[in-house]
């Protein structure tokens, strides 16, 4: 998007820049920054919620079934506050960036518009899965909860293919200034869809996974060694550590179809300042005056990594005409972000692998009090992931907001006073995260209050009598 075109650095504005880039960039990285944290609780931690349902039923699980139960009333809480920063984000991108909608909104639009669709669904099947407890029968209730992780992929899948039509544009034929032509499967399906589509999934069954296992792992540090917490933990943490060598994987091919297809952003992530050969590998540091300043350099690193190769040559920022390319801040920005988000991956990857050869030996989770302080850090960890994941795709695009075609500094609104709708839109976000976390601790005093009871109310309706209570494995 436009938006996370923008991480606030204080720097000022180019002469040519409208006075309104900057608020409208910081404001749609800061709504975008907040949005996408509640984008893997939609599309994984109801997988999660799945999991349990359906390990309770098959073994009449009290405990699962307690798990599933609670988690859908998070999972419910946390779309309907989805819903309202997603709103939010819909009406920005109509009157932050006039250009990039007027002109390209017959190709741009057209993910959005299935988005649309899936977010419907998804909204229809929340509302049937949380009220469905004890008021449906087992399996049949199941089963309405898939279509809500299904359209939780459907609608990430469709905003990631926009955002990747921005970073590859295609499908579409334009004569004077206008688009004529739309061919909407090759927007949909564009050159950076695949690799963007499945490295975005990955990322959210990771986040959601750690976040979820840090919790109960937390819980765990301060003496909750219960069945509920183990399980609590498990779950999540068997998802996420399996998830996690594929992420690495795909990781490295997205990276060298960035190598080839996007050259200007792998110059950046890399800090390549020339073009050549045998290029090193270089962690932290920094970029200033077209030269790397600081960090470790790993000798031809970058070159062996994009194409097996000492001698495989990789363009660098000299390469890129002058008026469109990054300055050296942003440069910074994305090489870091970049090393940040491998950096965390590597270390989950680690975590991952003691979970598992723990419990490949005993068939139990790792008992030691440090690897339940790691998992509650890697929740943290993998969010601040998630987030560098993203200032690298859109500021590494950057002063692309469609690669190639639009100028960020072209497609942004020229007029209004847009930080005074900054601030009112921080206010809005504000009293939505501080009502969310409210929300949550109610929830969590609740079950604390009930313990490991089943609960016999149906969550946000009308409590039952006691000759409702249902049967162990119809809960």
């Amino acid at each position: 998007m436009p938006g996370l075109s923008l991480v606030t650095v204080g720097a000022s504005l180019a002469p040519a820049d409208p006075a309104q880039l900057l608020p409208a960039r910081e404001q749609m990285a800061f709504t975008l920054g907040f949005h996408i944290i509640l984008v893997p609780f939609g599309v994984a931690f109801t997988f999660l919620m799945l999991i349990a349902n359906a390990r309770g039923i098959r073994r009449n699980d009290e405990t699962a079934l307690l798990l599933a139960r609670r988690w859908s009333q998070v999972a419910a809480v946390l779309f309907a506050v989805g819903a309202v920063s997603g709103t939010v984000l819909s009406f920005e991108l109509g009157l932050l960036w006039p250009r990039l909608m007027g002109t390209y909104g017959a190709a741009f639009g057209i993910p959005f518009a299935i988005e649309g669709l899936f977010f419907f669904l998804e909204a229809i099947f929340v509302a049937i899965y949380v009220f469905g407890w004890q008021r449906m029968r087992p399996w049949p209730h199941f089963w309405t909860g898939v279509p809500v992780v299904l359209s939780g992929i459907g609608g990430t899948l469709s905003v990631v293919a926009a955002n990747a039509w921005m970073n590859q544009p295609g499908g579409f034929t334009m004569r004077d200034g206008k688009i004529v032509e739309v061919r909407p499967l090759e927007v949909i399906f564009n050159g950076a869809f695949g690799f963007e589509a499945i490295h975005m999934l990955l990322a959210a069954y990771m986040v959601a996974g750690f976040v979820v296992a840090g919790v109960y792992a937390a819980g765990m540090l301060r003496g909750r060694r219960d069945r509920y917490h183990r399980l609590g933990l498990a779950i999540p943490l068997t998802v996420a550590a399996l998830v996690t060598p594929l992420q690495i994987f795909v990781g490295d091919i997205a990276a060298r179809e960035v190598y080839r297809n996007e050259p200007a952003k792998f110059a950046a992530i890399e800090a390549v300042p020339t073009t050549g050969t045998h290029v090193p590998e270089v962690l932290g540091g920094y970029y200033a005056n077209g030269k790397v300043h600081g960090g470790i350099k790993i000798p031809s690193g970058a070159s062996l990594l994009s194409g097996y190769s000492p001698s495989t040559r990789i363009q660098g920022l000299d390469a890129i005409p002058a008026e469109v390319r990054p300055p050296d801040r942003l440069v910074t920005i994305v090489h870091l972000s970049f090393d940040v988000m491998v950096g965390i991956g590597t270390a989950l990857l680690g975590l991952s692998a003691w979970y598992a050869l723990a419990w490949w030996r005993r068939r139990d989770l790792p008992r030691s009090r440090w690897f339940l302080r790691a998992t509650t850090i890697s929740g943290v960890l993998a969010v601040v992931a998630l987030e560098a994941g993203w200032v690298v795709t859109e500021v590494g695009r950057q002063p692309w907001t469609v690669t190639g075609h639009l100028l960020t500094r072209d497609a942004v609104t020229t007029s209004g006073n847009l930080w005074l709708f900054f601030a009112a839109t921080v206010a809005l976000y504000v009293a939505v995260g501080a009502t969310t976390v409210y929300v949550l601790r109610l929830l969590r005093r609740r079950w604390r209050d009930q313990g490991g009871a089943t609960e016999t109310d149906v969550p946000y309706g009308p409590a039952r009598g006691p000759e409702a209570t249902p049967a162990a494995g119809q809960a």
